[in-house]
């Protein structure tokens, strides 16, 4: 088009992006996340460790957000559901569009809390914590679609290739995340993984006499539900080890009847022949004794 058409490239682009969007939503079902990648496992792996990292507050990741200012919760609930909202797109296009407008969010949640523009530094802390809040569904799944489809230009240039790349930084942050990440001691880091305490818990041990009812409860129901799904985890974990070893125990018995019954196979003999009948015509075997002869006695 740009050589034999001299089509204007603004053009090129629109016409791009409506064949992306119509080769994709038809392919969709076969290319996103097929079975011959491990984008599946990799979802699940990235979903279970932010579960794991439900504990992290926005102070440990310097967050500069408030969200005790409405504006700025209903700000933060908006980030949350335009990341989330992505898996729900066909189009590549459409779901950095999904990225970018959360981005937008985010960016507007920091400018109210702190009455001045946003920076880089403050956008990445927000980000990873919006991801961590939302846990989006196929993180992965997705991230590798935009990034095996996509107009190239789109991700190597402007606003929605910024966004994007930052997604993929907070979701590797995610995955490496440690102690020293979040200034915290080794010991208290594995203590909030294996869910024997929780900050909030602490936090909530310190509160005034004059603290609000509301957020004293809310903070209770947190801690609740941290320890339902820490519950739910376990008795998961125990499910998937009886299963295991019931079919372990299966395979065993059938193992050992094989066994048995190549050790001693089973032998069907023919039937015994029927003995004669009395009143047979087989003379040759009969050895009864001679019928008694009817004798005459004269009066």
């Amino acid at each position: 088009m740009q050589t034999r058409g001299k089509v204007p490239p603004e053009r090129v682009e629109k016409i791009m992006d409506q064949i992306e969007k119509y080769i994709m939503t038809r392919l969709y079902k076969y290319v996103f996340c097929p079975e011959t990648t491990d984008d599946e496992k990799k979802d699940l792996a990235i979903q279970k460790r932010i579960r794991a990292l439900h504990w992290v507050t926005p102070q440990m990741l310097c967050v500069p957000v408030n969200e005790e200012i409405s504006e700025v919760s209903d700000m933060v609930v908006k980030a949350i559901t335009d990341i989330i909202e992505m898996d729900s797109k066909r189009v590549p296009r459409d779901k950095l569009a999904c990225i970018t407008k959360c981005s937008k969010h985010i960016f507007n949640a920091i400018k109210i809390t702190k009455n001045e523009p946003a920076s880089a530094d403050d956008f990445l802390p927000t980000l990873i914590y919006i991801v961590l809040k939302g846990n989006p569904p196929r993180l992965q799944s997705n991230i590798q679609y935009i990034t095996r489809f996509c107009n190239p230009s789109r991700l190597m240039t402007g606003e929605d290739g910024y966004y994007f790349t930052n997604l993929c930084c907070a979701v590797a942050f995610i995955e490496k995340l440690d102690a020293q990440s979040l200034n915290l001691s080794q010991e208290d880091f594995d203590r909030y993984m294996s869910g024997q305490t929780s900050p909030r818990k602490q936090e909530s041990e310190n509160w005034s006499p004059d603290a609000c009812l509301g957020v004293k409860q809310m903070y209770k129901n947190l801690d609740l539900l941290s320890q339902l799904n820490e519950r739910q985890e376990r008795i998961m974990s125990e499910a998937k080890k009886l299963e295991k070893d019931l079919i372990e125990w299966t395979d065993g018995i059938a193992k050992e009847v094989q066994d048995i019954v190549e050790k001693y196979p089973l032998e069907i003999k023919p039937p015994n022949q029927s003995l004669a009948a009395i009143d047979s015509e087989n003379v040759e075997n009969d050895k009864l004794p001679p019928p008694l002869q009817p004798q005459v006695y004269a009066g």
